[in-house]
């Protein structure tokens, strides 16, 4: 982040919490950890969806609510925006906001994104590949 940072880069995270809504883990515990990365990191904005999937809301991914909503706030071009994701919802939610999509293929025992524009395996390849690719 810290390298993309340096570079320009605007970096913003979304991310689904779902086990808040589910009773797995404490809202003021998130938000902890929310607020140890964006005093530690280069993070311009950290969204955060608590919600579950039967919720049906705007902001969980692959829905693309709080990429809707940094773009205006940021005026952010999204087909000039990476979303790098380790999960098929982060990917689908790039794909349906316009952005490229770099999977970063951890091997999860999961559903994987049916297409992306880039697959690495790790952060760092995932930097590499949008320094070279601009």
């Amino acid at each position: 982040m810290q390298i993309l940072h340096e570079f320009g880069w605007l970096i913003i995270v979304v991310t689904n919490q779902p086990d808040v809504s589910r009773g797995k883990a404490k809202l003021n515990d998130i938000k902890t950890i929310n607020k140890y990365l964006k005093n530690n990191f280069p993070i311009l904005a950290l969204y955060t969806c608590y919600h579950d999937k039967i919720d049906n809301c705007n902001c969980r991914k692959p829905a693309t609510g709080f990429f809707l909503k940094a773009k205006k706030r940021y005026k952010i071009d999204l087909k000039k925006s990476f979303m790098i994701g380790d999960r098929w919802s982060d990917i689908e939610a790039g794909r349906k906001a316009g952005c490229k999509t770099i999977f970063i293929d951890y091997n999860y025992n999961e559903k994987k994104p049916s297409s992306f524009d880039y697959k690495v395996k790790s952060l760092y390849e995932a930097t590499t590949k949008i320094l070279k690719n601009n």
